[in-house]
């Protein structure tokens, strides 16, 4: 009999990542507030739940693509979350990037109620997910890592065990505040080079094969058109903020200065509209 999965997060990661769990042998039950997404989903084989408490009911490995913590809780410990519907024994992946807090306290609370949680957070993007070159970042019991590997691996390129409860977030913040400084980097160095009436594919090509070569500056026109052609801008900027806010966050709590991070958050508009 096939896998039990509830996906919880349509999004631009997400929904590719339900797409390929629809297309493989997993028996897929799917939840967004849009419809579209879930129509998509539905078109390829899914079920439609009315509410997280369908998912909790029809899962056995729950998967959260939301975009914040105050999702992830709502989701999960809420009044029409998936902990009051889900069976003993069932499993929760957390993929959101979120405080490791968070996590701790989502594991607490499905643990009162046997339901055993973990963080796995990804790394890609949309055109990884569809890709399938996911990379996944895992905290927490490796157990829970191996009854997932199967599900994971239908997005995963590479998957990573990181140590206990909450790495696996932890890893996901530390890495979003690279790829964000180096957005800032490649917005600075490409309005400087436009500035001056360089080329910017003439550009590009240069820094990807020089010392300034990184994957910003590689994609960054790309990027730029996706950004510009998405439909819904303004969740944007509110998602680069929140994931640079839990950097400075952790980093205050940690006694760790992040200057570089500070002033990419500072600086979004710039980024996404140069």
């Amino acid at each position: 009999m096939a896998t039990r999965v509830g996906f919880i997060g349509l999004g631009n990661i997400g929904k590719p990542m339900a797409v390929n769990v629809a297309k493989a042998d997993f028996d897929l039950m799917v939840y967004d507030i849009r419809p579209e997404p879930v129509k998509e989903l539905v078109a390829l084989g899914a079920k439609a739940a009315a509410s997280p408490l369908d998912i909790g009911k029809h899962a056995e490995i729950v998967e959260l693509v939301v975009m914040n913590d105050a999702q992830v809780e709502e989701i999960t410990m809420g009044p029409q979350g998936v902990f009051n519907t889900m069976a003993r024994g069932s499993v929760v992946a957390i993929h959101s990037t979120v405080h490791p807090k968070t996590v701790k306290k989502v594991f607490e609370a499905g643990r009162a109620k046997g339901i055993d949680v973990f963080d796995a957070q990804v790394s890609g993007g949309e055109k990884g997910a569809a890709a399938k070159s996911l990379a996944y970042m895992v905290g927490g019991d490796k157990a829970l890592l191996e009854r997932c590997r199967a599900l994971f691996n239908t997005s995963a390129g590479n998957i990573f065990h990181l140590g206990p409860l909450g790495s696996g977030a932890s890893a996901k913040v530390a890495h979003n505040m690279i790829v964000y400084v180096n957005f800032l980097a490649a917005a600075e160095g490409m309005r400087l080079a436009k500035k001056l009436g360089i080329d910017l594919d003439a550009f590009e090509a240069l820094v990807h094969v020089s010392g300034g070569q990184s994957n910003a500056m590689d994609t960054w026109q790309e990027r730029r058109k996706r950004w510009d052609a998405d439909p819904r801008p303004e969740r944007l900027p509110e998602l680069y903020y929140k994931d640079l806010a839990l950097a400075l966050t952790m980093a205050h709590e940690a006694g760790v200065a992040l200057p570089g991070a500070a002033l990419a958050q500072q600086q979004i508009d710039m980024i996404l509209h140069w």
